[in-house]
């Protein structure tokens, strides 16, 4: 029933996306405290060690800092109870939601993903150089952005992947409905894609901006994942993705289960958690909270915005907790940095992040560390994981469920023993 209610909603959501520059969607073990993050912003890669990529806008700079080294669980070891806190068509515009976060989670042990939107790369008077799939050039249903805009958006990408972040994609033009994305080919989701990149590689020529720093990451290697608008055209995405280097995918809808791969992917879906005050559960996403609560209208009654940011707050609290004390499967939570209803989502997700990412064996991290962990792990490990229903703990306790001795890691993958010379 909970499933049924939900994905009711992402239909309702598909029909009602908000034209913003946030855009929007229908979505260690044994350690004393919440894995360290990086507690200040870090200083930019020494000139000597910057080699610039094509107009000079990406630069391969050195491994990302600030990256834990994934390690197989011990025999009879309990999982670290991960969190995820996403960010969809992430940009910094007037309301600095994007450096707020950036601090909150600096602040907090944690490290986030977030999903760009590479229209939010391209100025206004530039917008024909994006050729949507089923639209006319230079088409976009979130609008384009300023030098203004760009030249805060691309400060916040650099900052964030400098302090361990992760940069993703949420593609372009965000279409949904009818012509949307849920209607493309594999083919035209690998034009779309091919135009997410090309916008992050190529925005000093778009934006006239040549002096600014670049970015300090190659985009091609950078860019392993993603969530599509309004959670459409998964299935398609998928398709083309799985070939062009991608690792994970976070469309869909689930439980709060231990996940596993489609089409060779990790299917990190968004899930159900409980819904407080109502008889089904909800999306772990700030959208599907507000139309739940406010309808598709973003600023509604004022004397609910607390009430229903409690809601959201206390729904995602729940599902954490059911996760920690049950299964330990990772929670996947995703937002967009707006103000619906007074911005009382924002303050939900910020309180979450104070209540969860300090606790013991508590690992606030991004989709990409999430899969460096995973594909770290003994296959049979995470298959006998996935047994485990919504917050259930094994019965016989961690120890004696994952007794078992893991097979040791293959040369070459993450979590394996480091080569000697």
């Amino acid at each position: 029933m909970a499933a049924t209610q939900k994905v009711a909603t992402v239909a309702v959501v598909a029909a009602s996306c908000v034209a913003s520059l946030a855009g929007c969607s229908t979505g260690s073990s044994g350690s004393k405290e919440g894995a360290p993050g990086p507690q200040q912003a870090p200083a930019e890669a020494p000139r000597s060690a910057i080699r610039l990529i094509g107009d000079g806008s990406t630069a391969f700079t050195g491994a990302q800092p600030h990256l834990p080294r994934p390690e197989r669980l011990k025999a009879g070891e309990r999982p670290p109870q991960f969190v995820v806190f996403s960010w969809d068509g992430a940009g910094e515009d007037s309301q600095r939601l994007f450096s707020h976060f950036r601090k909150v989670a600096r602040e907090n042990n944690a490290t986030m993903t977030y999903f760009l939107s590479g229209v939010y790369l391209v100025p206004e008077e530039r917008r024909d150089v994006y050729r949507p799939p089923q639209h006319s050039p230079g088409r976009s249903d979130i609008g384009f952005n300023d030098r203004d805009g760009i030249a805060d958006t691309v400060k916040q990408l650099r900052l964030a992947w400098l302090e361990g972040n992760e940069i993703g994609t949420h593609f372009n033009g965000h279409f949904c409905g009818s012509g949307g994305v849920g209607e493309w080919s594999v083919e035209e989701w690998k034009d779309e894609i091919a135009q997410a990149k090309q916008f992050v590689k190529s925005w000093k020529t778009n934006s006239g901006m040549k002096d600014t720093s670049p970015l300090p990451f190659d985009y091609d290697k950078e860019l392993i994942g993603a969530r599509t608008p309004c959670l459409e055209g998964q299935k398609n995405f998928i398709k083309a993705a799985s070939g062009l280097g991608f690792r994970y995918d976070t469309s869909g809808v689930n439980n709060q289960v231990w996940p596993g791969k489609k089409e060779g992917l990790w299917d990190l879906s968004m899930q159900l958690v409980p819904f407080p005050g109502h008889t089904y559960e909800q999306l772990t996403m700030d959208y599907n909270f507000m139309v739940n609560q406010s309808g598709t209208t973003t600023q509604g009654d004022p004397g609910k915005h607390e009430r229903w940011g409690d809601e959201m707050r206390d729904g995602l609290l729940q599902g954490f907790q059911r996760a920690y004390d049950g299964n330990r499967a990772p929670l996947i939570i995703g937002n967009h940095f707006e103000s619906w209803n007074g911005g009382t989502y924002m303050r939900a997700v910020q309180e979450v992040v104070e209540q969860v990412c300090n606790k013991p064996e508590v690992r606030c991290v991004s989709f990409r560390q999430l899969v460096d962990w995973l594909d770290a792990q003994d296959p049979k490990i995470l298959a006998k994981l996935r047994t485990l229903k919504v917050g259930e703990a094994p019965k016989q306790g961690w120890e004696s469920f994952l007794s078992a001795r893991p097979a040791p890691a293959p040369r070459g993958v993450p979590g394996a023993p480091a080569v000697r010379p």
